[in-house]
């Protein structure tokens, strides 16, 4: 009796202490309503004019809040990024990712390159394969590849349909594989991937690839990427005056020995009348497509190129080209001002892909991020002719953000010291 009285005395107690718990897990749960904020990082989102120091929160693989002092008790990890610049993750428009068995050949080959190792450490969320595909095996890269990847990939689907098969490029001077049938039946069963149509390396005196590339993008209603190819033996002035369509897409712009230039070193004027018709003209860098000797008096002369992308092969990442934060840093150190770069890497290649709700760092959007970090000292870079200039910043990519998800992070900023974590490790 006396043990029962005693319990009936302390039960007021346990069950205030009981509500008490209850209310501040309550109130814990409540004030946690992020996953993850970003916090004292600089926001350069060109889209939306943003460029000022921001915290940024992330929910549910979306960006919740952007304000300029989010409490790190609101979400359910803080990472400090002071120093650092917060920018929408970096679009890739002109790669090669289809790997496969294939000798020498970027379709299906050992030309391409793993879509996640070169995107997720370089700070690239969203990349677009350049026609290594065709109608004929992209089944299987999308299989194999595209759903299969961290990376968001989409694709331009080459005008022929055996795609990139070989470095000497004989399989896409077949004009009789060029099936505008064939290659619109798989557009249309594969809307959600398929951003555009690719013509590649035709040698040819004429625009047959060319002309039939514009006739599949006005029957599927998609932009045209069209690598030039050769220059002695037909005009670039003339494929991009009368050809190409608003929107089209002049990738390799830099790539000697193009005729951008005026005997005086200025932009020609064919070049500012196709942008003001609303050509894009994109870098593709890639390992052989890029010279000071075009690139420095271009944009000096205030032709700032549309898109920056890398030509993402086994070739250029191992040469010259590296990654896309290295041809951004070039970029830089031709005199394109940061924000630009960013653009120009961010937002311009979302919408030339046809999804401009990427490249931006917007309340509601996906959270793709890149954190970067801007060096400063000397720096020297190099062309594909063994030019070089100098710069004085670089870019260098600390965080990755996929989806909300944190999938690269150079310096640990969301580990905890493991002595002082309660941490479980793997057994193997």
């Amino acid at each position: 009796m006396a043990t029962l009285r005693l319990h009936l005395a302390i039960l007021p107690t346990m069950l205030r202490i009981l509500a008490a718990t209850f209310l501040a897990c309550a109130l814990s749960a409540h004030a946690q309503q992020y996953d993850l904020v970003l916090r004292n990082g600089h926001v350069l989102d060109p889209k939306n004019n943003v460029d000022a120091r921001s915290d940024v929160a992330i929910r549910d693989g979306k960006i919740a809040a952007i304000e300029p002092s989010i409490p790190a008790s609101a979400a359910k990890q803080s990472v400090d990024i002071s120093g650092l610049y917060l920018t929408p993750g970096l679009i890739d428009i002109h790669v090669h990712v289809f790997t496969g068995l294939r000798h020498d050949a970027w379709g299906n080959g050992d030309l391409s390159v793993p879509a996640d190792v070169m995107a997720i450490p370089n700070g690239v969320t969203t990349m677009a394969d350049a026609g290594s595909s065709g109608w004929r095996d992209f089944p299987e890269f999308r299989r194999r590849i595209i759903d299969d990847s961290k990376t968001r990939i989409f694709a331009f689907l080459n005008i022929v349909g055996a795609g990139m098969a070989n470095s000497d490029d004989a399989a896409e001077q077949n004009e009789h594989d060029m099936d505008l049938d064939a290659l619109s039946k798989t557009i249309e069963q594969n809307r959600d991937i398929i951003v555009g149509i690719k013509t590649a390396h035709w040698q040819q005196p004429n625009f047959i690839s060319v002309q039939k590339a514009v006739a599949a993008g006005n029957r599927n209603h998609l932009p045209v990427m069209v690598d030039f190819g050769w220059f002695d033996n037909k005009s670039y002035e003339q494929m991009i005056s009368t050809l190409l369509r608003p929107g089209d897409i002049s990738t390799h712009v830099f790539r000697m020995p193009a005729p951008l230039l005026t005997p005086d070193g200025k932009p020609a004027p064919y070049m500012l009348e196709a942008r003001r018709r609303g050509i894009k003209f994109d870098v593709g860098h890639g390992g052989g497509s890029f010279n000071f000797a075009l690139a420095e008096p271009m944009v000096k002369g205030g032709f700032f190129p549309d898109s920056i992308s890398t030509d993402l092969h086994v070739g250029s990442a191992t040469g010259v080209m590296l990654n896309l934060p290295n041809v951004m840093s070039k970029m830089l150190a031709l005199g394109i001002p940061l924000p630009e770069v960013i653009r120009e890497s961010t937002t311009n290649p979302a919408s030339e892909i046809g999804h401009p709700e990427l490249g931006q760092i917007a309340v509601g959007s996906v959270a793709d991020i890149a954190v970067l970090r801007i060096d400063h000292g000397h720096f020297g870079y190099s062309d594909l002719a063994g030019g070089k200039v100098d710069g004085t910043e670089r870019i260098v990519p600390e965080m990755t953000l996929r989806a909300g998800r944190v999938v690269f992070d150079l310096d640990a900023r969301t580990a905890v010291p493991w002595r002082e974590g309660h941490l479980k490790y793997a057994t193997r």
